[in-house]
């Protein structure tokens, strides 16, 4: 090989590296959350157990959909089983610009400190236009989530906005409804469906501190990525996703309502070719999904 030969082959090996490195960075960047089927497996013997009395949520909403494979639950892990502790003392919450080019809905930054209002929040009702799912949730697990999404309610946030993803075990190996995105179209043709933000981020709470077994409310965050929550939560709609990576904020659970997702993915759901993520994670429901309002109440 003579020497241009060389040097061309190093060249085009470096703007090869470039390339790759370039893909992996913008990757890291997109903000749909795509949750596989092929992630490590969490211990789901008494998961469901967990689901239900941390939030003191009622066990036929969580378990109706599916019963774990034997070979998932078993009890063979030799991980420790999350813990799920009440924040003690002064609560101080971050919340940083989203600087990602992403789309964003800036309606301001949360307060710094959960009022006393805010940490005796029990539930939070999505009203859609299917009817109300209602959330258990509890902000002395959570804090700075429920601050932050009590925040956004105040300010209408939600109002108006569409679930933008439906994922059922059939085509992804677990199922959630995500919703949370404010300039999401859920048409089926938005390239940057499940990107979107509240132009602010903050950092993980109670994340794997239980399975994200059916009725598990948990906020979505960019693959690959920690403390870049935001607006975006998924409910789990079956228990085959106690397979996910313990690596999601718990938001809550669903105490009623389930039916309403349940009857919306009955209808299936549209495939986004043109999403920028390029694997269809952008997947609306055919019959969508609009939240009305989203209220968070002390009783």
């Amino acid at each position: 090989m003579s020497g241009d030969d060389r040097q061309n082959e190093l060249a085009r090996e470096h703007k090869e590296r470039q390339a790759r490195r370039a893909a992996e960075e913008n990757a890291k960047g997109r903000r749909n959350t795509f949750i596989g089927a092929g992630v490590a497996v969490v211990l789901v013997a008494g998961g469901i157990v967990a689901a239900t009395t941390l939030f003191g949520g009622k066990a036929e909403n969580v378990s109706a959909a599916s019963t774990p494979s034997p070979s998932a639950s078993a009890s063979t892990s030799s991980e420790p089983e999350p813990s799920f502790t009440p924040r003690t003392g002064p609560i101080s919450c971050s919340y940083t610009k989203d600087t990602q080019d992403v789309p964003k809905k800036f309606v301001g930054f949360p307060p710094k400190k959960p009022s006393a209002a805010t940490m005796k929040i029990k539930t939070m009702t999505v009203r859609t236009n299917h009817g109300d799912i209602v959330i258990e949730v509890d902000p002395k697990m959570t804090p700075c989530t429920i601050n932050s999404m009590a925040f956004l309610a105040k300010k209408n946030f939600f109002d108006n906005t569409k679930c933008h993803r439906l994922v059922t075990p059939e085509n992804s190996g677990v199922g959630l409804l995500q919703c949370g995105d404010p300039k999401a179209l859920a048409d089926g043709k938005n390239p940057t469906d499940g990107q979107g933000t509240a132009g602010y981020v903050f950092g993980d709470e109670a994340a794997g501190a239980m399975p994200y077994t059916r009725g598990v409310v948990f906020l979505t965050q960019p693959t690959d990525s920690q403390g870049q929550n935001s607006s975006q939560f998924a409910i789990s709609t079956t228990n085959e996703n106690a397979q996910l990576d313990p690596a999601y904020s718990v938001l809550g659970m669903v105490t009623s309502g389930m039916e309403v997702i349940d009857k919306v993915a009955a209808g299936g759901f549209i495939v986004n070719q043109d999403d920028v993520t390029g694997d269809g994670g952008s997947t609306a429901p055919k019959n969508p999904i609009i939240i009305k309002d989203v209220v968070l109440s002390a009783k």
